[in-house]
């Protein structure tokens, strides 16, 4: 039985040695067969330096080095099919979620039958007042317009077995969201409640959030097309009763129709819920045109300490390209 980690690197020099040196230790109450596959995403600091310095002395440690900085969710597909292990273990490299939870995991995985997923779910969100209310407003929206049960506050921390691995790498989209592939994946997956720390600041921008946000939301979900549709039907009406009303009075009691004013504001109203509503079609247009283009969602600079890059991870579907082709 062998068993594979994967974590990313951006801006992590800091924590490579010690999330090394933990996670190590509760790999080897489970197996001396293990992989530690570092993904390093265009991290600008020395962190691709320091993962070299252990793998000096740890030979299962196997670097998948990027050519620029692709994102988080893609960053771990890429190395999830890299992994060969028949459990894959994935979690974050900045200690903010424990390495330890491997021997949580690894006795609720064991202990349970049928189970091929075990994930963490925070006990109570980390961060300010500012991201947890945000949080909440985030999965209250996605809740209301997603086909999915999309789970709340879940850790990056996660381990799988090698068939659930084997179908989540089967998708082949380049705008992806990560979380929403692991549930559209399926099997049985337990979630168990753990604390998860905070490191006190995160790459993770409100730009960022917020971009994340819009295409988790178009990535799994057509229901704003078909609200739309709704909201188009609704001013259809309202404007032919709009018209009756003005009929009705004019021809009625004499009342003459409102001046410019109103006519100008009803102009400026109309015209901005045009463009919002062409913008939220443009956006599903947008992802279709990316994917149509088939682009590789990463691109491997080098791969180091294996000999066979991808070997056993059916070339053919990596949709990975490596321009280097050397390995050290």
């Amino acid at each position: 039985m062998k068993l594979s980690v994967v974590t990313t690197l951006y801006y992590s020099q800091e924590y490579v040695r010690e999330f090394h040196r933990r996670v190590v230790s509760s790999i080897r109450k489970i197996t001396d067969q293990y992989e530690i596959i570092f993904v390093n995403d265009g991290s600008p600091d020395g962190s691709l330096q320091r993962v070299l310095e252990l793998q000096r002395t740890d030979p299962n440690v196997v670097v998948v080095d990027l050519s620029r900085n692709f994102g988080h969710h893609k960053a771990i597909m890429t190395g999830l099919r890299f992994a060969k292990g028949d459990f894959v273990f994935l979690i974050d490299v900045d200690l903010e979620e424990d390495p330890e939870l491997l021997d949580r995991y690894w006795a609720e995985i064991r202990g349970s039958e049928g189970v091929d997923v075990v994930f963490g779910i925070q006990k109570e969100r980390k961060g300010g007042f500012f991201e947890r209310i945000s949080g909440r407003i985030f999965y209250g929206v996605f809740s209301l317009l997603a086909a999915i049960d999309y789970p709340h506050d879940t850790l990056t921390a996660r381990l799988m077995t090698r068939r659930y691995v084997a179908n989540v790498i089967s998708y082949r989209e380049t705008e992806l969201d990560i979380w929403g592939l692991f549930v559209l994946t399926g099997f049985n997956q337990k979630g168990v409640y753990v604390t998860k720390g905070s490191k006190g600041t995160s790459t993770y921008t409100l730009k960022k959030k917020l971009k994340m946000a819009v295409e988790t939301i178009t990535s799994f979900s057509s229901r704003p097309l078909y609200l739309i549709f709704l909201f188009g039907v609704f001013i259809i009406i309202a404007a032919f009763a709009n018209i009756l009303v003005i009929i009705y009075k004019k021809i009625l009691y004499g009342v003459a129709v409102e001046g410019w004013a109103s006519l100008l504001t009803t102009i400026w109203l109309v015209g901005g819920i045009i463009i919002f509503l062409l913008g939220v079609i443009g956006m599903y247009l947008s992802k279709m045109f990316t994917e149509i283009k088939n682009r590789p969602f990463t691109i491997v600079r080098e791969v180091y300490g294996r000999e066979n890059p991808g070997a056993g991870n059916r070339s053919d579907q990596l949709n990975t390209i490596s321009d280097a082709g050397q390995n050290r």
